[in-house]
């Protein structure tokens, strides 16, 4: 998985933010996220809706694994973090998981968006998380 997440990011960046593969146009950001155990700065590329001037949406779907993502973990940990956006270069975010009707709203964007999102619910029995990163 990390060699087709370096692949992805390295698509992004070569090409302002538009991701060919897999279709996903400009629909990604790159999440700088801090490890929770380790301290570590990683980065993955997660599927984003823009959510206002200010906030972004993503989800913690893993492919609708019946676990969440390391990443996810370590917002929770570290809520403050950063992402690359194909409009609006880097920018400083604070991480906050929605819960109850905020987030089965946004979840519901992320389902209309996209048939994978569908099937990642399907799959899992957990409720996959939403995290609304704001701008800092």
């Amino acid at each position: 998985m990390s060699d087709w997440n370096q692949n992805i990011i390295e698509e992004f960046r070569a090409n302002g933010g538009t991701v060919q593969t897999m279709g996903f146009g400009r629909g990604l950001v790159l999440l700088h996220h801090t490890g929770a155990r380790t301290g570590t700065e990683r980065v993955s590329p997660v599927a984003a809706i823009r959510d206002g001037d200010d906030t972004w949406l993503v989800a913690a779907s893993k492919g609708g694994a019946p676990d969440n993502p390391a990443w996810f973990h370590n917002l929770r940990t570290h809520p403050d973090a950063a992402i690359e956006t194909p409009d609006d270069g880097t920018v400083e975010v604070r991480a906050r998981v929605l819960e109850g009707e905020e987030r089965d709203t946004a979840w519901a964007r992320f389902t209309a968006m996209s048939e994978g999102f569908r099937s990642y619910e399907q799959k899992t029995t957990r409720v996959i998380p939403v995290i609304a990163l704001t701008r800092r």
